[in-house]
């Protein structure tokens, strides 16, 4: 059966203002102060689609012209003993990994797959440009095996000191490139790497948090919790680089309390952040939309310091509209902050109570749920959904994996000509 393509508008969250979508629209194009997009659906009920495979089960609300090969959904079940540990009687874990033994086989352990099957769909079929996708890790291993599946050329911008997380069970297919910023350098240098290629029209910048389908991709770990609890849940709970995973949380609690069919949207966001990096938490606790001020060797150290790398970013969708301070200040939630110590003992309390491995930055939110309970911001009966949004390296990569070595190395600094001419020799 052929896929029609969702039906949907876009509505920018600051004014109201409701449009169509020209193909790859990122912002308003009447302007106006800063605002995320957010996808406005023909369908507003919730129905999973039983005759589409993995994440498109989803497609009623995700923004998206076809559906690729290989998805996987998030799988959503209670626990045992994670919540017997912290004496919790109504825990759901939505686990974004590779995990068969719970159903969950996302080939890159991580919940970024959701944004790239949901982003890599939005493009038509007859795309002839190149994506461009800026990462700290988990986001480049996971458009880079989506595209390397399913014949999307792609360019991940990635800085040198995250290479490591380039791990794949199989080798990549030649139309996925990796350009690397240099070694004592930030996901904010690779970023300006990727908005520097992109000056040149045969390169599309995939837009990250402004992409209403990577948003909407991630926000099916809500829908997954959902489709078990029966109901939005009380309280959420996630590390975040950029929040842009909690902003669509939020964004589908929305939706689906505008169902009628599952309670009001009474969930709160709870995000943590590792310890010194602690842009968006200093900002939130200082009550300000503005980000606190950090410096770019600031930046650099704190991201060397942490653990989960992947949670390192200086140009975070923060204070805009629909913004993650907007998101907070809705759902009446809040920040917190987890050393690298705290890190791993939740880690390996998590991997003995649950049975499998997770990311350090799932293991961030496993701690803060740990300090909402003891400070009481969450009741040990509430119904809670934590977001493990990575899990399951050890059995990913059990039977061998190979590290893509980044093709070219090039500074942000130079000249958008040098960095364009550079990359336009590998394709």
């Amino acid at each position: 059966m052929k896929f029609e393509p969702t039906k949907y508008r876009l509505m920018n969250v600051g004014s109201g203002r409701i449009f169509d979508d020209a193909g790859w629209t990122l912002s308003d194009p009447e302007g106006g102060d800063p605002s995320l997009l957010r996808a406005v659906y023909e369908n507003q009920n919730f129905n999973p689609r039983s005759n589409l495979k993995g994440l498109y089960r989803y497609a009623d609300w995700l923004p998206i012209q076809r559906t690729l090969r290989h998805s996987h959904a998030p799988v959503t079940y209670k626990s045992k003993g994670l919540a017997k540990l912290l004496g919790m009687s109504d825990l759901y874990i939505t686990l974004s990994g590779y995990v068969p033994k719970r159903g969950a086989r996302m080939e890159t352990g991580s919940f970024k797959e959701t944004e790239a099957y949901s982003v890599c769909a939005r493009l038509p079929r007859k795309n002839k440009r190149i994506l461009v996708v800026q990462s700290a890790g988990n986001t480049a291993r996971a458009f880079a095996r989506v595209c390397s599946d399913n014949g999307i050329p792609l360019v991940v911008c990635i800085p040198s000191d995250n290479v490591a997380d380039l791990w794949f069970r199989r080798k990549l297919h030649p139309c996925v490139k990796v350009i690397a910023t240099p070694h004592g350098t930030d996901y904010y240098d690779a970023i300006q790497l990727g908005e520097k290629l992109c000056q040149d029209p045969r390169y599309l910048l995939e837009g990250g948090a402004k992409n209403v389908a990577r948003r909407d991709g991630m926000g099916t770990t809500v829908l997954s919790a959902v489709e078990s609890i029966g109901r939005i849940p009380d309280a959420y709970f996630q590390a975040v680089g950029s929040g842009t995973g909690a902003i669509a949380a939020w964004e589908n609690a929305e939706r689906l309390a505008a169902d009628g069919r599952f309670g009001a949207n009474k969930m709160r966001i709870y995000c943590v952040q590792n310890a010194p990096y602690t842009l968006m938490y200093d900002s939130w606790k200082a009550g300000t939309r503005d980000l606190v001020p950090l410096t770019a060797d600031s930046s650099r150290r704190n991201a060397e310091i942490i653990l989960a790398k992947v949670l390192s970013n200086r140009k975070p969708p923060y204070g805009l509209a629909g913004g993650l301070f907007d998101v907070l200040r809705a759902s009446g939630g809040d920040f917190y902050k987890v050393n690298n110590d705290e890190l791993i003992f939740y880690l390996l309390q998590f991997l003995h109570k649950e049975g499998y491995d997770i990311f350090p930055a799932s293991a961030c939110a496993v701690a803060a749920l740990a300090k909402a309970l003891e400070d009481g911001s969450v009741s040990k009966n509430e119904t809670v959904m934590l977001n493990i949004t990575g899990a399951g390296m050890i059995e990913a990569t059990a039977k061998g994996y190979s590290l893509k070595q980044p093709d070219l190395v090039l500074s942000p600094e130079l000249p958008a000509e040098e960095i364009i001419a550079a990359v336009n020799t590998l394709f």
